[in-house]
């Protein structure tokens, strides 16, 4: 009986052992976070963006500095570059191809999501080296551009370089108060309240990145002002980074018709300060773990529109050259030459928060619903994302009229947001498998 036991005990001794060994053996999938900055302020005067009453002004000193925040998020094999920028827009086509392609090629990041705050205190980004649509006048603009380009670039690689084991919490609350619907007349006038969180830590419990999503136009400094600031997005991020710790990444939602609400705030900085403590609230309430099943899936495209406005048209064309600057206007023909083509990008991490971006100012009911109709732990929705081709207001603005409705500004032809977030909701459900 005692050696039959002995046997048993043996046999049980091998197994666990060689059960030990097999999960030794099998590799666990990773999932790391680094995150890395760069000053991305303009060192020479530059003509300002965002304003159209500025024309050509050029830049008169800084408020405070611009930078480009990023973070890399690997997962398995996957790596996803989020970067917040301190600008009012997204990089130009052919910039955003070459960043993506270097951070390919030194980093093997496939996958991006490089957003502008809307901020509209830093600097034109679409003059380019050709006569007529930069090169000769503003030179140092193009000089910046590839200032930026490199910058950008860098802050990435920053991140990857500094690519630890990490834990992951998301959450999202109503905070009310702190932003208003600037465009319609008609009640209810929809409002996004949403504050999410994305919380990155390593091992050790120590944060990495924080990134914040809110939605608000970073308007909050008057035009007549021709000095580079991030707006209330930089008082967001220092207070994050001074009163939480770990870098904090800023991304804009869905802006197009929302405004910031100073309410008793004296200016941007004291707006920024206290959404940035309700982004330490929700930070500190979030309790970061290793995802069980860490994974990745991006999907992209270009999806291309008519235009409600003839940009072939000389007159039309001179109009627009009157009230910006006549080298700003060839450039945007230039991108809307084979119709208005906005990016979708679509990204579903560990299975259960989905982040999408789109290249323009979307209207906040295009973000809510598309909340409301994707099952799934959380949704991040990103403006000013890859990419830029102005407003995309819902069908119902576009018949109530307004700025930011009507074609001057939104030349895309009526109902392409509506598309574009059926499109995302299309994606995500199948990358959960639900629809095939």
């Amino acid at each position: 009986m005692m050696n039959h036991l002995n046997h048993c005990r043996l046999g049980a001794a091998l197994l666990l052992a060689s059960v030990h060994l097999w999960a030794a053996e099998v590799p666990q999938v990773p999932f790391n976070a680094g995150a890395g900055k760069r000053d991305i302020t303009p060192k020479e005067p530059v003509p300002m963006w965002g304003y159209g009453a500025r024309h050509a002004a050029l830049s008169a000193g800084v408020l405070e500095p611009l930078q480009a925040s990023a973070v890399v998020i690997q997962a398995g094999d996957k790596k996803l570059a989020i970067v917040g920028l301190d600008l009012g827009r997204s990089p130009t086509e052919g910039a955003l191809q070459a960043i993506r392609s270097r951070i390919r090629e030194k980093a093997a990041i496939e996958y991006s999501f490089i957003a502008g705050s809307h901020t509209h205190h830093g600097p034109v980004l679409e003059l380019t080296d050709e006569e007529g649509k930069g090169k000769g006048k503003f030179d140092a603009a193009l000089r910046y551009n590839k200032f930026l380009e490199d910058e950008i670039v860098a802050a990435i690689l920053e991140a990857d370089a500094k690519l630890v084991p990490a834990r992951i919490a998301t959450g999202v609350i109503k905070l009310e108060g702190f932003n208003r619907n600037r465009h319609t007349k008609i009640e209810p006038k929809p409002v996004d309240p949403d504050l999410g969180v994305i919380r990155l830590d390593n091992t050790n419990g120590s944060p990495v990145a924080v990134i914040v999503n809110f939605t608000a136009h970073p308007t909050m400094i008057g035009a007549e002002v021709l000095k580079f600031s991030p707006d209330y997005a930089g008082a967001v991020k220092e207070t994050v980074e001074k009163e939480f710790g770990g870098q904090a990444v800023f991304m804009q939602g869905a802006a197009g018709d929302m405004s910031a609400n100073k309410g008793e705030r004296k200016d941007y900085r004291e707006f920024g300060r206290a959404l940035g403590l309700e982004v330490v609230k929700l930070a500190s309430s979030l309790k970061p773990e290793t995802p069980a099943k860490p994974s990745l899936a991006v999907k992209e495209d270009r999806i291309k529109f008519s235009s409600r406005t003839d940009w072939s048209n000389p007159g039309i064309r001179a109009g627009y050259g009157a009230a910006f600057f006549p080298e700003l206007i060839p450039n945007f023909t230039d991108e809307y030459a084979d119709g208005i083509r906005p990016r979708l990008t679509v990204a579903l991490l560990n299975g259960n928060v989905a982040m999408v971006g789109g290249s323009g100012e979307f209207f906040c009911n295009h973000a809510n619903r598309l909340k409301e109709r994707a099952r799934v732990k959380q949704v991040f929705f990103f403006g000013y994302c890859n990419g830029y081709h102005q407003y995309f207001p819902t069908i119902e603005a576009v018949a109530e009229g307004g700025y930011g409705a009507d074609s001057t500004v939104s030349p895309v032809e009526v109902g392409a947001g509506e598309r574009l977030m059926n499109t995302a909701l299309v994606w995500i459900y199948q990358m959960l498998g639900k629809i095939k």
